[in-house]
């Protein structure tokens, strides 16, 4: 497996769950979520388009209120959980940094692009 990649049953990963983590890029250490959503996984570099701080900087979470859509708790930016285009808030658009979610056999390998 790649230097650069993090794995994860899954499993471990059920519908509505979160997971965070971090990934190296080179010499960087890259903070990371995956994300289960109507089965579907989704991985993004934790860090808002908006202002650089990490979607879950205070004890909201990831997730909006309703559970289906991404959320960063500091400034309110919402987020497509699909694409990570930004739908509300500071920064219509903008999209967070997606990451390459593969499978494994029963495990998720998630890397840097």
């Amino acid at each position: 497996m790649d230097a650069g990649a993090w794995r994860l049953s899954a499993r471990a990963l059920a519908p509505g769950r979160t997971v965070t983590f971090t990934l190296s890029r080179g010499e960087r250490s890259l903070p990371a979520f995956a994300v289960n959503l109507g089965g579907s996984v989704h991985a993004y570099v934790n860090a808002c388009p908006h202002a650089g701080n990490r979607l879950d900087a205070r004890a909201a979470g990831l997730l909006s209120a309703d559970g289906r859509l991404l959320a960063c708790s500091v400034h309110g930016a919402v987020f497509a959980p699909d694409t990570g285009v930004c739908v509300e808030g500071p920064c219509p658009g903008a999209r967070l940094e997606r990451l390459v979610v593969t499978r494994d056999g029963d495990d998720l390998v998630i890397s840097a692009a």
